[in-house]
């Protein structure tokens, strides 16, 4: 700080003079001056603070770029990063790493390089930020790395919600858009199973995090993660303590589209299917029972004219028909005699894959099971601890090799890993071998020939094993690499026959991805929550994914409500693939199945087209193709919260009921300038406006067209 003024000058009293004074003094005047004394010392006090708070601006500058540049605001403890020229604030970044009370000094550390800024708080962090030169035309980035310089220092940075709107990051149980709404503890920023844990983060994330403010931050993919959301207050990045990691991520200010640009994946095989899924669920206690059940679902679609699509097995159902069809061609040989010993089966499938493939006569055989409809089968990583395929790779010492392992004390052995899949106690693929990875593909394109199957889902993809147990992951199967390492050996097996269950870094992979299951209800975890997840999947680039069952597949308070099922058959109707758990003749009467047949027509003739166009735009500029209402209304706050409604592109918008009983609705149109066509009423509307309690009946989805 600069020097206080020199105080006036009052002259020197000669010594005798002073001290004789003194010795006059009655009592009363020595406490008189003393108090002087005190109440000066107090004023020069306050004299300095209010010159500091006068004197110092409140925000200083750590680094200026062209488009941008970064503040520290000193009495928040806070970076503020404004866009240059008008100084308009886009992000505002609480920093929880260092007392908020003490700012960095007038002169950095890296002060004689102008595209950093550099300085240490003593025994806590190290903070360096850089200007990025590949933030691309109309982008500027900057660099955010903190050091821990004490192993129990965690580092935490808090990104503020306050007149942002944040979309991106993670999918949750309850699907909310913007994030703004969703609420979640601080957590490993790793892809779960909302099934078994509802309060995790879902199958699909990205360490992209995009506000409405036209700024983007992106967590490196090296740093061990974690994640929390407060609703409408910040989300904020946190590294583990006690790992001495260093948190680093990028900030860029960039025009709003190429923000989003960057944001999407290029998928460059997959297609829509034409046809619905029909999720098997009938009676599966045995190889014939299945047969049975798969004949007459086939027949009942046939006879209410729905014979088109492909039939999904589940994971059970597989691994019965698998043991059926290659009882005699297991690697031990003796898997016939161990099912009739045991009366159990060795579930998961991985437990059945063959090392032959039966004869083209069997093969036939489970074809025509559900001709003219196709198959899809289920299948994981996991194997049973109680199957002969686990118990002979312990066998020959090799479960090192096939299965994940805790790492081995010197001298020692590798355990398996076991984990839960399930209710089962299972081992999981070790994905780090590529003997391991070769062997596993191979296994499942033979048991994809022996069924005769077209698709093949792979459930449990997502999770790391590893934390899920608090045992620290090897480098390689840190974080999400267990799921993208996966997610790329399966999309060798073939374009756009595949289904995964998560995806980390893989939406440029020719991969389906499942959605997670929802709940039969009016809900977030319910249909509300469908069109949020449309937009976060498609957001993150993954663009071709196979939603719920029309419905849900969760319980839930409105299991069996015909409307329910109408409300959620509208709006799937216009997503890449149309999946059925419960068929309409089962819930609902003659009206919601000849609904339902109208619906699978639309998707087929109106809806797979336009997805196909649109594919073909989103290869070429990264650009989703299921769209918010903001991406034609960027500068609208109103846009930045619309929930219920897409756009396909830039030209069709689905604005569906999501209430229960309700016959209307709001609907904003988004595109100033635009013109919208309702192709029920064929009634013209402009752009940039809402209407207020449009009707929809039962019967009705608004549609429009630009």
């Amino acid at each position: 700080h600069p020097t206080m003024p020199v105080s006036r000058h009052t002259g020197q009293l000669p010594e005798s003079t002073w001290t004789l004074s003194i010795r006059e003094m009655t009592e009363p005047w020595k406490g008189a001056v003393g108090c002087l004394g005190v109440a000066v010392f107090f004023a020069m006090t306050i004299g300095i603070i209010s010159w500091q708070a006068l004197e110092q601006p409140p925000e200083e500058w750590v680094l200026r770029g062209r488009a941008g540049g970064l503040l520290w605001e000193r009495r928040r403890g806070a970076l503020v990063l404004r866009a240059l020229p008008a100084g308009r604030p886009v992000l505002v970044v609480h920093v929880g790493s260092v007392p908020a009370t003490e700012p960095p000094p007038p002169r950095d550390h890296c002060w004689h390089d102008g595209t950093q800024f550099c300085y240490s708080w003593e025994e806590n962090a190290e903070l360096r930020i850089s200007l990025e030169p590949h933030g691309g035309p109309g982008t500027e980035c900057y660099g955010v790395c903190w050091t821990p310089l004490r192993p129990d220092v965690a580092l935490k940075d808090c990104f503020s919600m306050a007149n942002v709107s944040w979309y991106g990051g993670p999918s949750t149980r309850a699907q909310r858009w913007p994030l703004n709404d969703a609420e979640s503890p601080s957590q490993p920023f790793v892809t779960g199973d909302l099934g078994t844990n509802p309060g995790g983060f879902g199958p699909v994330l990205d360490r992209s995090f995009l506000g409405s403010t036209g700024v983007t931050v992106t967590v490196a993919p090296d740093v061990p993660l974690l994640l929390s959301l407060e609703s409408h207050q910040h989300f904020c990045l946190e590294t583990p303590a006690g790992q001495e990691e260093p948190l680093k991520y990028l900030l860029c200010v960039r025009g709003w589209a190429s923000s989003l640009a960057s944001c999407a994946g290029t998928n460059l095989d997959a297609h829509p299917c034409r046809s619905p899924m029909w999720r098997y669920q009938g009676p599966e206690g045995s190889a014939a029972k299945i047969r049975r059940g798969l004949r007459s679902l086939v027949r009942r679609l046939k006879r209410h004219h729905l014979q088109e699509g492909v039939v999904v097995l589940g994971e059970r159902g597989t691994t019965i028909l698998a043991a059926q069809v290659g009882s005699s061609c297991h690697p031990l040989g003796s898997w016939g005699a161990w099912h009739r010993q045991s009366n159990k089966l060795p579930f998961p499938f991985f437990s059945l894959l063959q090392d032959q493939v039966p004869s083209e006569l069997r093969e036939r055989q489970e074809v025509a099971l559900v001709e003219p409809l196709e198959l899809s089968i289920t299948l994981s990583p996991y194997a049973s601890i109680t199957s002969p395929l686990f118990l002979q790779s312990l066998q020959h010492g090799q479960p090192t090799g096939h299965w994940l392992s805790r790492q081995p004390r010197p001298g020692g052995t590798s355990i398996p890993l076991l984990t839960s899949w399930k209710g089962q106690l299972c081992a999981r693929l070790n994905v780090t071998s590529e003997a391991a990875l070769t062997w596993y593909l191979a296994r499942a394109r033979r048991l994809q020939q022996a069924l005769g199957a077209s698709y093949m889902i792979f459930e449990g993809v997502e999770g790391n094993s590893f934390l899920e147990q608090d045992v620290p992951p090897p480098k390689e199967l840190a974080g999400d690499e267990y799921t993208r390492v996966l997610a790329a050996a399966l999309a060798t097996l073939g374009n756009g026959t595949v289904i995964i269950s998560a995806g980390a870094r893989s939406s440029h992979l020719p991969l389906f991805i499942q959605m997670s299951p929802l709940r039969s209800d009016w809900s977030h975890a319910g249909l509300k929550g469908l069109i949020p997840s449309v937009l976060h999947y498609s957001l993150l680039g993954y663009n071709f994914f196979i939603p719920d069952s029309v419905g849900g597949s969760l319980a839930g308070d409105s299991t069996g409500d015909p409307e329910l099922f109408v409300r959620w058959l509208q709006i799937v109707t216009f997503l890449p693939v149309m999946a059925f758990g419960t068929p309409p003749w089962l819930c609902c009467d003659s009206w919601v199945v000849n609904l339902t047949r109208e619906c699978i027509q639309k998707h087929r003739d109106f809806v797979v087209p336009l997805l196909l166009k649109h594919t073909e735009e989103w290869q070429r500029l990264g650009q989703p193709i299921f769209r918010p209402a903001w991406w034609l209304s960027p500068t609208d706050p109103t846009a930045f919260t619309v929930e219920d409604e897409f756009l396909i592109g830039d030209e069709v918008l689905v604005a569906p009921i999501t209430e229960k009983g309700q016959r209307w609705r709001d609907i904003y149109l988004p595109g100033e300038g635009h013109l919208w066509l309702d192709t029920s009423s064929a009634r013209v509307f402009d752009g940039g406006t809402t209407l207020r309690n449009y009707s929809a009946s039962l019967a009705q989805v608004p549609v429009f067209i630009k």
